[in-house]
């Protein structure tokens, strides 16, 4: 062992509790009838990955997975035949990833300190990843990985005439997890739900609030499921792992 992994996990000790949150709760329009965190990757459904990735994470305390009314008992039986080490619940969740997120939390055990969302269709997040995520979190406040954007973005007008093209130099695809001091996101979530804010991830609650974020280097195989297309990419995924 080297004296710098040493020292790394003399500070991660002194780290506050750190409970991650699953977000699952949502529809699964764009699957075509497919509920995508039922859906199997190499004969494993997704949102088993997700578990296994977070459950491997050295620096997370528990894992409270947020659900759809439907789905909750299905989601229960999963986490209870996915050999998870680590304490799992799972929630009811809301019908906006505000709510479900924050519902989630406010069911965190008393003492923990930072809280990670994860969203349950990304089975590929590694556990360094998510370890690195919980560190940077607890430093900043608020951290997420993120991967440069390969293609130009145009910002366009409802007639679909370009208004601007920004430097793809600035911008960032933004990946779970996010990271951020318990206190820090259950208020924002709170305002976010108050004010009805339009926020598509919990980063964009806290930009909200009028607090930094900020981006470390995420994952490119770290992909978000949600199409079928992202199915399949899934599905090659896993056969370049075997080859």
């Amino acid at each position: 062992m080297t004296l710098q992994s040493t020292a790394q996990k003399v500070r991660d000790k002194t780290m506050p509790l750190c409970t991650m949150v699953v977000a699952a709760a949502g529809s699964s329009s764009r699957m075509g009838g497919v509920d995508k965190l039922f859906a199997l990757v190499g004969g494993i459904p997704v949102l088993q990955r997700t578990l296994w990735a977070i459950d491997n994470a050295s620096l997370v305390s528990e894992i409270i997975v947020a659900a759809g009314e439907n789905n909750m008992e299905a989601f229960a039986q999963l986490c209870a035949g996915a050999g998870l080490r680590k304490p799992v619940r799972v929630v009811k969740g809301g019908a906006t990833r505000v709510h479900s997120v924050l519902s989630a939390a406010l069911e965190a055990q008393p003492k923990t300190g930072i809280i990670a969302v994860h969203d349950g269709a990304r089975p590929f997040a590694t556990p360094a990843l998510i370890d690195e995520m919980i560190r940077a979190g607890y430093r900043t406040q608020a951290a997420a990985p993120a991967v440069p954007v390969k293609d130009t973005v145009k910002v366009v007008g409802e007639d679909g005439a370009v208004i601007t093209t920004p430097d793809r130099a600035t911008l960032r695809a933004v990946q779970t997890p996010q990271v951020f001091h318990a206190d820090l996101l259950k208020a924002a979530l709170t305002a976010a739900l108050q004010t009805g804010a339009a926020v598509t991830d919990d980063c964009s609650a806290v930009e909200l609030l009028g607090k930094k974020v900020y981006l470390f280097p995420g994952e490119e195989r770290n992909i978000k499921i949600t199409t079928p297309q992202d199915l399949a990419v899934a599905e090659s995924m896993i056969g370049e792992e075997l080859l």
